[in-house]
C-alpha cells in the first residue's frame, strides 16, 4: 500500500523522459559532436550544449550545425539517429528514485504515461533498457520521423486518446517546454529541478511546483492530486 492508493483511475501522471526520468546529457551531447564531425566540422566542445536537451530535434539540429554555418538539417538528423541508436541511447542512466517512484506508481489504480519529444519507439527502447517500461500505461512520444514532439499538441492528443481528464492529470517535466505544454492543455506542470531546465526557465514558464529532488516528487504528486480533488 502507498499513499497513491486513495486515488483512481481518473488520475494521471504525465512524464517527461530526458531530464526527468533519465540523464540523457551525456549521451545526447557526444552524439551531437559526432554528427558535427561526420559533416566535416570540427566540434567546438567549449560551447554550452546543456539547453539541447528538451526542444524537437529539428530545432535543436539546426541551432547546433547552424553555429558553424551549416544548413544541411536533414541530412544531421539522418545521422543524429543512427549515431544515437549506435551509441547515445546506452548512455542514459536513470535519476535515483524515479525507478521505485514509477514502479509505485504502477501498483496504485493513478494511470502513467509518458509525454517525451524523443520517438515513443524509441523511448520504449530506452525504458526496456532499465526494465521500466512496463510500469507506464503507455509510452507516448513524437513519430519515428521527429513529427509531432510539440509538447502542447503531444499532451493534447495524449487526452484525447486515453480519455484522460485534464482536471485529474499532472504533466511532470524539466524544461519550458512541458510547464507551456501542460498549460495549454489546463493543466498542472510540476518543474523538477535536478534536469536541464532550472530553477529561472520553469518559474517564468509558471510551473505550479518546483521540486528540487526525486526524493522530494512522491509526496508532490500526491499533494497536487489532492488538491485537483478538492477543485
Amino acid at each position: 500500500m502507498s499513499d497513491f492508493d486513495r486515488f483512481t483511475s481518473e488520475h494521471s501522471v504525465l512524464f517527461d523522459l530526458d531530464g526527468t526520468i533519465i540523464d540523457s546529457r551525456i549521451g545526447i551531447i557526444k552524439t551531437l559532436y559526432k554528427v558535427v564531425s561526420a559533416l566535416g566540422h570540427v566540434p567546438d566542445e567549449t560551447i554550452d550544449l546543456t539547453w539541447v536537451v528538451g526542444p524537437p530535434l529539428a530545432e535543436l539540429m539546426a541551432e547546433v550545425i547552424g553555429f558553424y554555418g551549416d544548413t544541411r538539417v536533414d541530412e544531421a538528423i539522418a545521422l543524429y539517429r543512427r549515431f544515437y541508436d549506435t551509441h547515445g541511447r546506452f548512455q542514459t542512466p536513470v535519476f535515483p528514485a524515479m525507478a521505485e517512484l514509477i514502479e509505485t506508481l504502477a501498483r496504485s489504480p493513478i494511470r502513467i504515461f509518458t509525454a517525451t519529444s524523443k520517438p515513443a519507439s524509441l523511448a520504449q527502447t530506452i525504458l526496456a533498457g532499465h526494465g521500466l517500461d512496463k510500469y507506464f500505461d503507455r509510452i507516448h512520444g513524437a513519430a519515428d520521423d521527429d513529427t509531432g514532439g510539440e509538447k502542447p499538441e503531444m499532451i493534447a492528443r495524449i487526452l484525447a486518446q486515453e480519455g484522460l481528464s485534464a482536471d485529474h492529470t499532472l504533466m511532470i517535466g524539466d524544461r519550458r517546454f512541458d510547464i507551456s505544454g501542460a498549460h495549454a492543455n489546463r493543466i498542472r506542470g510540476i518543474g523538477v529541478l535536478w534536469g536541464y531546465g532550472g530553477e529561472k526557465e520553469l518559474t517564468e514558464a509558471g510551473a505550479d511546483l518546483l521540486v528540487a529532488s526525486p526524493d522530494g516528487l512522491a509526496s508532490a504528486i500526491g499533494a497536487q492530486l489532492k488538491a485537483l480533488a478538492r477543485a
